[in-house]
């Protein structure tokens, strides 16, 4: 039953990541609502992406990706570059503040990767890589994070 099993992983993947952003949610000033943890979030999987291609991402308004990101500046976690070719287009960037809170995530695929290497031989490392490389290319044809995070 591969559905169950790719189920069973995906969601414990979730739960992981869920678990770690409520313990890093805190009520000190600066820190971000779960809301916002996503949006910098997607900021960053999408490399500097344009206000627009932000609000786009998420289906919302430009007025209301502009206050969600407007949110992330003030809190430290977002900052805006103008283009230098066309001065109306904004491109988004996080910060060091965010990778700082972002490499906490890192830290349970590191354990799973470690003992992926532990567990499996090569060439089921092989074949597993392979598989991913697939599934993503093949079932997510239309969603490119940017280069560094394809």
């Amino acid at each position: 039953m591969l559905d169950q099993e790719f189920e069973r992983l995906y969601l414990r993947l979730r739960a992981t990541y869920y678990r770690r952003m409520v313990n890093r949610i805190g009520t000190r000033e600066g820190s971000l609502s779960a809301t916002e943890s996503f949006c910098v979030e997607i900021i960053y999987l999408l490399g500097t992406p344009t206000v627009s291609k932000f609000a786009q991402f998420l289906n919302i308004s430009l007025p209301n990706a502009a206050y969600k990101i407007n949110r992330l500046i003030d809190k430290g976690y977002v900052e805006k570059k103008i283009s230098s070719e066309d001065h109306r287009e904004i491109y988004l960037m996080v910060t060091p503040k965010f990778s700082n809170y972002y490499g906490l995530k890192n830290i349970d695929i590191a354990k799973m990767m470690e003992n992926i290497h532990e567990k499996f031989s090569k060439q089921e490392i092989e074949q597993l890589e392979s598989m991913v490389k697939k599934i993503c290319k093949e079932c997510f044809p239309d969603f490119k994070l940017s280069s560094s995070r394809n």
